[in-house]
């Protein structure tokens, strides 16, 4: 019996038109930060930038870059840059432009001051807007001894403590006055 399989034209794949949009449902991640971003005043932002050099990427889609990679866990600029040319959130906000990381770092540096309270006002409209929940989280700060050597052998916690009760048991004792 033979059997048939679904195989690609790779030549008809690679002239297919895709929008951006269309990858992504209405409420994902990357619309959100897309959306709050264009409610914040960036105008600290753009009063900083000269007139001199070339065309500048705008505060908008680097902070929106910044914004997204921070809440999906992608902290580094060479990170943040390659995701503007392999996934479609990233690409999505970048709108098919692929700053370079040194862009992201240098924007990053300069503006951190007004990136913070960027920041804070990104969190207050996610939670006006019921995709965040703010709360407190508490650690206690307990270390805990990590004993995972590779050259020991693993030793259950039980027979640990079975082996340090007969080692104390067959001490001598030493008498005090």
């Amino acid at each position: 019996m033979s059997r048939t399989f679904k195989t690609v034209d790779y030549a008809q794949a690679l002239d297919l038109t895709v929008r951006l949009g269309d990858c992504l449902p209405p409420n994902h991640l990357a619309r959100f930060v897309v959306d709050s971003v264009a409610l914040l005043d960036l105008s600290a932002l753009y009063a900083k930038y000269g007139s001199r050099g070339g065309d500048p990427y705008a505060p908008e889609m680097l902070l929106g870059l910044l914004l997204y990679g921070y809440a999906t866990g992608v902290f580094s600029s060479r990170k943040i840059e390659r995701a503007s040319y392999e996934t479609v959130p990233f690409r999505f906000i970048a709108g098919n432009l692929h700053p370079d990381h040194d862009t992201l770092a240098a924007f990053r540096r300069t503006f951190l001051p007004e990136l913070k309270a960027l920041f804070v006002q990104v969190l207050l409209l996610a939670q006006e807007a019921g995709v965040l929940k703010l709360g407190t989280i508490s650690l206690d700060g307990t270390k805990v001894h990590a004993d995972a050597s590779k050259r020991r052998p693993r030793v259950s916690v039980a027979s640990f403590a079975a082996r340090r009760l007969r080692t104390q048991s067959t001490r001598p004792k030493v008498a005090t006055r």
